[in-house]
């Protein structure tokens, strides 16, 4: 399905990001791995089986990270067909009025800041590139749409990653650059942690959520990377069956 095309995948030290960056090296890309811990990003090489794994330790919400990062990608293959902005985290749930600044501002810049100087990388370098172009996708959440209780930090970042897809996309079509979004609900990874046993509900109640597996992701996201540059899905949501989302609230 790829041939030699390349792919940077960031927060791919675990999770969705690892499972996806493992996925694409099967489907013969080669993959820039991105994330905070160096142990972590070599164990997902690892896994991916391919000396094509390219590990790029750094965090996506500093800027001179970043640029490491695509620095090392052009360096090595000197072009970027697929972006996967997955880096994320999800702070303890707390009543508006208890969230600390610092919480805000770290869940931002990682959920939401870390994207757009990804994007805006990738942006750059896939409308120089020859053939030019290329697809960016984003980890978005139902949260994007549909907000869980106590978690403002985490809504906020995901409404504005929303902002963020579609104005990509919007500014990509002159430079066959498609931009899609991925809203993911309830899948059994470690970010998830923070759901497992009774969860709040609008209501007030708390119930034990169902949970999808992390494959059924890594499905979705290959469809979206396997489509030529003149198809686009704009946002998919995939979640667990039975998770309470639509009626929330």
């Amino acid at each position: 399905m790829a041939g030699g095309r390349v792919a940077m995948v960031t927060g791919a030290g675990s999770g969705i990001g690892r499972a996806v960056a493992v996925a694409l090296a099967g489907e013969g890309f080669r993959v820039a791995v991105v994330g905070r811990r160096r142990d972590a990003l070599a164990e997902t090489a690892a896994l991916t089986g391919s000396a094509e794994t390219l590990v790029c330790p750094g965090d996506v919400g500093s800027p001179t990270d970043v640029g490491a990062a695509f620095e090392a990608l052009t360096a090595r293959w000197g072009r970027l067909d697929l972006l996967f902005n997955n880096a994320g985290v999800a702070p303890a749930p707390a009543p508006i009025e208890e969230v600390e600044l610092e919480t805000w501002r770290a869940t931002i810049d990682a959920n939401l800041t870390g994207a757009f100087l990804c994007t805006q990388q990738a942006f750059r370098l896939m409308k120089a590139q020859d053939p030019r172009g290329g697809r960016i996708v984003n980890n978005g959440s139902v949260s994007a749409h549909v907000p869980r209780p106590h978690a403002a930090a985490y809504t906020a970042s995901k409404h504005g990653l929303t902002g963020l897809t579609k104005q990509t996309s919007l500014e990509g079509r002159a430079y066959d650059i498609a931009c899609g979004q991925i809203d993911i609900g309830n899948a059994a990874t470690d970010l998830a942690q923070a759901f497992v046993g009774p969860s709040l509900q609008p209501d007030g109640s708390r119930r034990q959520e169902p949970f999808m597996a992390v494959d059924d992701v890594v499905r979705a996201v290959l469809y979206m990377a396997s489509l030529p540059l003149d198809a686009n899905v704009q946002f998919m949501t995939v979640m667990a069956t039975a998770m309470p989302y639509v009626g929330r609230g």
